[in-house]
């Protein structure tokens, strides 16, 4: 039988690995990322149920792959996105930054006329 080639991918803020493998295609992601031996460079994550995507885009760890794929194996996040969003939103705020009614910013050349 064939083999494909696929990357599985992993990046730390200062380490990243790329692997390439050819594996069969019938493998599952969570089969390829297991035969990548990725936790061998990084054995402080844990990749037993990681969060995955294949080119940007989430798939589940029973997925097959294509030829050329590249898996990515995601970290979990540090903070909720909406939460951050909505606390730079209130510090815009507070500071003055932004409009208390609209959200806009504030314009400081805006002048009323007398």
């Amino acid at each position: 039988m064939d083999k494909i080639k696929v990357l599985v991918v992993f990046a730390m803020p200062d380490n990243q690995k790329v692997i390439e493998l050819s594996v069969d295609p019938q493998a599952t992601v969570e089969q390829i990322v297991a035969q990548s031996n990725i936790s061998d460079f990084f054995p402080d994550f844990d990749f037993t149920k990681p969060k995955v995507g294949v080119f940007n885009r989430t798939v589940k760890l029973g997925d097959t792959c294509r030829d050329g794929d590249r898996i990515e194996v995601y970290r979990p996040l540090i903070a909720d996105p909406k939460a951050a969003r909505l606390k730079r939103a209130q510090k815009a705020v507070d500071e003055g930054r932004a409009d208390k009614v609209t959200g806009g910013r504030v314009n400081p050349q805006t002048k009323t006329s007398s």
